[in-house]
């Protein structure tokens, strides 16, 4: 990590593609200055952007993504409209509502509660895992992917009843199952990250992730 563009910056390569990541240090409401410094100095096209952020409108774990659009509010994202453009991507990532307008600011404002980490860490996890579809620009499959791999396994059917003396002549002859076939419910990773990408992708975690309890 570096202190560049006032804020907290690393690069490193994810699927063959150049990946940044930046965590303004700024005020939450001066987060444009921040971005529109790196993406001006790097000639980084607003297409290419994609800004994650907690959204108080979505339930706790829910995940949604926009490209433009309203700002519902956020200053964090006014700010980025104000600085550089409204047409990036926003990956939403719901934190939900504390149910009163008047505990919003410290809803948003406050760690995350030791029972929030049950949906949180998974998710962060999965966010980071899936990092090289953003990197390929599939936006959509990114989002299905890392919804897809939170869901629970579904449990395999089985049957008692015994095979067949003829079964158990056919099965011989046949041969042994591949110990690399994919099983029911694995998930297959869209591309096989190299270590320099694990690296990076670990990085995207902790910086979703924010400052930890201990900071």
């Amino acid at each position: 990590w570096k202190d560049r563009f006032s804020g907290d910056f690393c690069d490193g390569r994810i699927a063959g593609q150049r990946f940044l990541l930046l965590k303004p240090q700024t005020y939450m409401n001066e987060s444009g200055r921040s971005v529109a410094a790196a993406a001006r100095y790097l000639k980084i096209a607003v297409d290419d952007i994609y800004v994650f952020y907690d959204e108080i409108d979505l339930a706790p774990g829910k995940l949604k993504l926009k490209t433009g659009g309203g700002n519902a509010g956020h200053n964090g994202l006014r700010s980025i409209t104000q600085h550089f453009d409204n047409d990036y991507h926003r990956i939403r990532i719901g934190v939900g509502h504390p149910g009163q307008k008047d505990q919003v600011s410290n809803h948003v404002l406050s760690n995350f509660a030791k029972a929030d980490y049950m949906w949180l860490e998974p998710l962060l996890e999965a966010l980071a895992r899936s990092a090289p579809l953003l990197a390929a620009g599939q936006s959509d499959r990114y989002l299905s992917e890392v919804v897809q791999s939170l869901q629970p396994e579904k449990p395999r059917k089985t049957t008692d009843k015994k095979p067949s003396k003829h079964s158990d002549k056919a099965t011989s002859k046949t041969k042994p199952r591949d110990k690399t076939a994919q099983t029911p419910g694995a998930r297959t990773e869209p591309n096989a990250p190299s270590k320099s990408s694990s690296a990076l992708a670990e990085n995207l975690k902790k910086w979703l992730r924010g400052p930890s309890d201990e900071q």
